[in-house]
């Protein structure tokens, strides 16, 4: 191993994940209802918080990002090894939290001059920022250099797009993702939001009329995507990401493969549901469901 992987906890992959990978974690923060705020995935496990939300309804969730002393808590330590630090960090359009890493990069090299840290803005959230980490995990494990990783990573956030949607447009309205008069019209009509991520931001996808069609709906722009882009799945990951509905996500995520057999790719990971994280969850509320793909880092030894 020639290098060391931060990510802070919006990329979702959940604790587990991360030391399966040997990724080490930054959590932001997130409170219901007091101000208790909890470290995502080290104080509550997501689901839990999940949970809450969807037992306390009309009450908005907050999130607060993780500071320079959080980052240096986990610099430190990779520092004492003499291995470089790659650290990946939500789309910086989003938080906050790229700057504390910055922040926590230079004053780390006031305490460890020997030491490189490598902040990198993913451009990227939730189950792409995941992706993102995995593909630099790989790469490290494959025995690139920082720099031979950082060189293959940098292409990969433009692939990146995500087809989801969400059942209560409230939390939306109270994240200023929509307006007030967006919002009461859309639960007086009961059209559920379809939303995209592209380019480093959200984009609307359009509308649907109740749960159900909007869940056929994504799967319809997902496999539209595939087919107008061409699309080779082989050079990409694919994953389902649910928020607290696993039994919705395991009909939509069987949907979707059946979908991608028909295709001819046989993709048995999407069945898996990939845990949405608190981060983008205060704003979605308790459920969120949907796709996403980002393409694989190309690195000839």
């Amino acid at each position: 191993m020639k290098f060391c992987i931060v990510s802070d906890s919006s990329c979702d992959l959940g604790r587990e994940e991360v030391e399966r990978l040997g990724v080490s974690m930054v959590s932001f923060y997130g409170a219901i209802g007091d101000e208790v705020y909890y470290r995502e995935e080290r104080d509550i496990p997501t689901r839990e918080f999940y949970q809450r939300m969807a037992d306390a309804p009309g009450v908005f969730p907050k999130t607060s990002m993780p500071t320079m002393d959080d980052y240096l808590e986990v610099f430190r330590p990779l520092a004492g090894s003499g291995l470089p630090i790659l650290c990946i960090c939500l789309n910086a359009r989003f938080s906050g939290s790229y700057q504390s890493a910055l922040n926590a990069a230079a004053e780390l090299r006031e305490e460890f001059p020997e030491t490189r840290v490598e902040v990198v803005d993913s451009a990227l959230a939730t189950v792409l920022q995941g992706l993102f980490v995995q593909e630099a995990a790989a790469l490290r494990d494959t025995g690139c250099t920082l720099e031979e990783a950082v060189a293959a990573l940098k292409p990969l956030p433009a692939t990146g797009r995500i087809f989801f949607t969400t059942n209560d447009l409230e939390y939306l309205r109270h994240g200023g993702r929509i307006g007030g008069a967006a919002a009461t019209a859309g639960s007086l009509l009961k059209v559920k939001p379809l939303i995209g991520y592209k380019d480093a931001g959200l984009i609307s996808d359009g509308i649907a009329q109740g749960r159900k069609k909007s869940l056929v709906k994504v799967r319809e722009l997902f496999f539209r995507y595939l087919q107008r882009e061409e699309i080779d799945l082989d050079q990409f990951r694919v994953v389902t990401g649910v928020g607290l509905d696993l039994e919705e996500h395991r009909a939509f995520a069987e949907e979707v493969y059946q979908g991608l057999l028909a295709l001819g790719w046989d993709r048995p990971e999407v069945k898996r549901p990939y845990q949405i994280g608190m981060t983008i969850g205060v704003h979605t509320g308790p459920s969120p469901i949907g796709v996403g793909l980002l393409r694989r880092a190309e690195y000839k030894i």
